[in-house]
Formats: structure tokens, sequence, C-alpha cells
């Protein structure tokens, strides 16, 4: 059984009611559940954090460690701001998907840069909610390092 983490950056706890004509209507409750359905039908062990504080992003991060197999990320502003998060991707050496329900390339040029994408094996952008399911599909099919010895 795989063991993947979905963290949910900040202002994600508002979907459906903010600004819906860029982020969709669908909640965040909604897409946790259609995760946590498809991570049944997957045979995936799922944890799902969401937190507006990059320190418990951070600590998050940090915590998985010698948990998750996957982590699916979703920065949110953090994408465009957080060395601070991009470093504890970085350090923990374990394989992570960046997801955005928007497609930042096509929005204003200062959320076009990502922290995160140097440092993830792959991005998943602009396709709303599935955006996540996408992700979580990868973090199936992805290659695991073997981690013993470490």
């Amino acid at each position: 059984m795989r063991k993947v983490l979905v963290l949910h950056g900040p202002n994600l706890n508002l979907l459906g009611e903010r600004e819906p004509n860029v982020y969709g209507s669908v909640t965040l409750e909604e897409i946790n559940k259609e995760l946590k359905e498809q991570a049944a039908k997957f045979d995936v062990e799922l944890r799902i954090v969401q937190s507006n504080h990059e320190g418990e992003l951070v600590e998050t991060l940090q915590n998985a460690r010698h948990w998750a197999e996957v982590i699916i990320i979703n920065p949110a502003a953090y994408t465009h701001t957080s060395v601070a998060i991009r470093d504890a991707i970085s350090s923990i050496q374990v394989p992570t998907i960046e997801v955005h329900l928007s497609n930042i390339y096509a929005r204003e040029g200062f959320r076009q840069a990502s922290h995160v994408s140097p440092v993830a094996v792959g991005q998943v952008s602009g396709f709303g909610k599935n955006s996540y399911l996408l992700a979580l599909q990868a973090a199936v099919l992805i290659p695991l390092a073997d981690k013993k010895g470490k």
C-alpha cells in the first residue's frame, strides 16, 4: 500500500466561496472526499492536512519524511514566496508533486514563478479539482527509490 500525504496551503479552506471564477465552486471538503475515494481504489493510505501557516506546513513536511512515500502539495500563495517550504521538500527527499487548481502560468506575472517546482518530481495545474486527482494517479505510478539503509 502506497502512503501519500496531501498538503493544502493557505486559503484553500475557503474554496467554493473564494474567487469561484478562478478556483471553481468545489469545496476543499469535496476535493478531499474524491481524493479519499480514489485512494481507496488505488490501495493508497492517504493523510490530508490543510494549513494557512507556513511553519505548520514545513513541520508537516518534515514529520512526513519517515511515513510518506509521496507528497502531493498545493502550496497556494506560498508557491511564489516560500523558500522554507522549498527547502523542506528538498531536505526530506520524498517525491513531491506540486498541484494548482488554476493554470498559474496564465495568471499574473508574480504567480508564474514557483519555488517548489525545481524540487518537485512534477506539477499538475490548471485542471481544477482534477489537478489533485491526476496528481494522485501520478503518485501511484511514479517509481520509488529504495530507502533501505538510510
